[in-house]
């Protein structure tokens, strides 16, 4: 009897379409998260093949080789490891106090005064993060590069005959300012969320006790967005502290290393376990911050009142500047947003680098047949096969990865949300968010560690398109499942028990009621993988071949053989589809990746 009766608990159990949601991803996401994290702490202990004659062990056997030679062998532990690692923390730090300086100002001025053209600034200051990381410092080298070091002079040079010094065009300080003015819309985004859900009432009550508004400012405005400040610093310190495309761009050129092109050069040298170790370090600092940013959130409603829109809000009034101001900001999003599009066109065109002559111009890195004096004969863009095959497999793995992870991340949200509170609901969640807290290029040296050999009946994934779809799902699957629990958060449960009342079955409440009441918002988790992986860099680059190559990749290839037009011309191929591609969902939709950073 009591076999029976629980027999009868588990089928009851099962009837439910989000217990067993839960339960499916449960073992899923157990397996594509842990088991590769335990995968990659193994190859720290283990001798792989290319390193047996240093090691001087059998390939497989356990040693301490690795972790003994990187953090203490005085000057390689100095060089390969150390320099890079305090390059890295300086570099995102200063990258998020950018982000958060230009950011902030910029929803501030949104939000909190009568600065002109609101719609074109909130619209136009989103285009750096939706565009590639290494737009700006592509840009950036078109505009600033050096003929010591960049071989022709760059824009700047040109026109004003002043050669840019090392410092301000290679290295540290454009990495922390292209860095800081691509996450700058993050942190807008994020704050000016939040200034736009504050109560309107405690500044109200401030201004009737006659205070100024920099005491508003002060006492008021800045204590109740200070999570937010905190919660962007570390989310965006755990970005810039996992990026390899910009350091790659601009640090390259002067030997600048950071932990991520450090971990690139062990992974594709002659000692992958330094890499694996590196991939480790990085996922602890990723996993720390990040649960101090739930530590920091988890205690915002101590001390924070949002009560909902803000309408009754005063603005402030800039009276004379608002006019010079407007133009001012709208002129900066101009120079940030467009002009690097405009000088990646112009630099696709010219022959030689650095003459800018009208004579100079020719279209044959576009649509020319190839020459045997430039690039290696290689093909114009247009003609060019290898571009197409990059570009049908970036479409083609970024349009599955989007609905694999927008499925997923709908279907967890679902389930998350029906049982929230519970323990198995709790598991989920964390298994859903845990990829985000790994740096891109870590997470791929895991997939690349677990999937390069057969593991069970598990075949040899290394060199597959479909190891980008699952590591690129998996990934991606944490902006996907936040707006799904969003979206089910803001249901009530009682639009979805009218149904089952009236006998609908769950994909019918799933396809016909839920999923079209909360269509902007679970679209938006179909937008985020897609556009993210078509920019993505940094977690594929370790595992791609010859005939799974992307555009992202092909781009960074094209750039280190110093074929800039080839680079440039890609770089402008790839903004274009996704910034299109965003406006284009947005315009049929309404969903918009600034809408799905929101919700996360």
């Amino acid at each position: 009897m009591n076999v029976k009766s629980k027999l009868n608990q588990l089928a009851s159990y099962l009837k439910k379409p989000h217990n067993i949601i839960l339960l499916v991803l449960l073992v899923v996401l157990g397996y594509l998260t842990m088991v590769p994290l335990l995968t990659i702490i193994s190859d720290t202990f283990t001798v792989h093949s290319s390193e047996a004659r240093f090691v001087k062990q059998g390939v497989g056997t356990f040693t301490l080789y690795h972790w003994t030679k990187l953090f203490a062998s005085g000057v390689t532990s100095q060089k390969t490891f150390y320099e890079p690692f305090v390059n890295t923390m300086v570099v995102a730090f200063l990258s998020c106090v950018l982000a958060i300086l230009i950011g902030g100002f910029f929803a501030w001025t949104v939000t909190r005064t009568n600065i002109r053209a609101k719609g074109f600034i909130s619209t136009v200051f989103v285009f750096p993060y939706i565009m590639p990381a290494w737009t700006l410092a592509m840009a950036w080298l078109n505009f600033f590069r050096n003929s010591r070091i960049g071989g022709a002079p760059g824009l700047f040079t040109v026109f004003t005959g002043i050669e840019t010094p090392n410092w301000f065009a290679y290295g540290l300080f454009p990495i922390v300012i292209v860095q800081g003015l691509h996450y700058a819309p993050f942190a807008y985004i994020l704050i000016g969320g939040i200034l736009r859900n504050m109560d309107a009432n405690l500044e109200e009550a401030a201004m009737l006790l006659h205070a100024n508004r920099w005491q508003i400012m002060q006492k008021v405005t800045i204590p109740i967005v200070r999570p937010a400040l905190l919660s962007t610093f570390l989310l965006v310190f755990s970005s810039t502290m996992s990026a390899f495309a910009v350091p790659a761009f601009l640090g390259s050129p002067v030997r600048f290393q950071v932990l991520t092109t450090q971990m690139y050069r062990t992974l594709n040298g002659m000692n992958p376990g330094y890499g694996y170790i590196m991939a480790l370090v990085m996922i602890i600092i990723g996993v720390g911050i990040l649960m101090l940013n739930q530590w920091i959130t988890g205690r915002r409603k101590s001390y924070t009142t949002i009560t909902g829109k803000s309408s009754n809000i005063s603005l402030v009034n800039l009276r004379r500047v608002r006019t010079p101001l407007s133009i001012v900001l709208v002129a900066i999003l101009l120079m940030i947003a467009i002009l690097p599009l405009v000088s990646f066109a112009i630099e696709s065109f010219i022959m030689a680098p650095g003459d800018y002559s009208l004579s100079n111009f020719t279209t044959e890195f576009w649509i020319g047949a190839g020459r045997a004096d430039i690039a290696n004969s290689e093909p114009g863009i247009l003609r060019n096969p290898s571009i197409w095959l990059g570009l049908t497999n970036s479409i083609k793995l970024s349009v599955i990865i989007s609905l694999i992870a927008g499925t997923v991340g709908m279907l967890s949200g679902y389930a998350i949300a029906k049982k929230r509170g519970s323990r198995l609901a709790t598991w989920v969640n964390n298994l859903t968010f845990f990829p985000y807290l790994m740096p891109s290029m870590a997470f791929g040296a895991i997939f690349l560690s677990m999937f390069a050999v057969q593991r069970g009946f598990i075949p040899a994934l290394y060199g597959s398109f479909w190891l980008l779809v699952i590591v690129g799902a998996v990934k991606y699957l944490p902006f996907a499942s936040r707006s799904g629990i969003n979206a089910m958060l803001q249901l009530s449960g009682e639009i979805e028990e009218a149904g089952t009342i009236l006998g609908v079955g769950w994909i019918k409440r799933m396809t016909r009621i839920i999923f079209p009441i909360q269509k902007t918002t679970f679209i938006s988790g179909y937008l985020l993988p897609f556009i993210s992986c078509m920019r993505e860099l940094s977690l594929f680059i370790l595992l791609v071949s010859p005939s799974t190559r992307i555009l992202t990749t092909l781009l960074f290839q094209y750039n280190e053989k110093g074929w800039n037009q080839y680079a440039n011309a890609i770089n402008l191929m790839i903004v274009v589809i996704v910034v299109s591609f965003n406006l284009l969902i947005n315009k049929l939709t309404g969903a918009s990746i600034d809408k799905g950073i929101g919700n996360n």
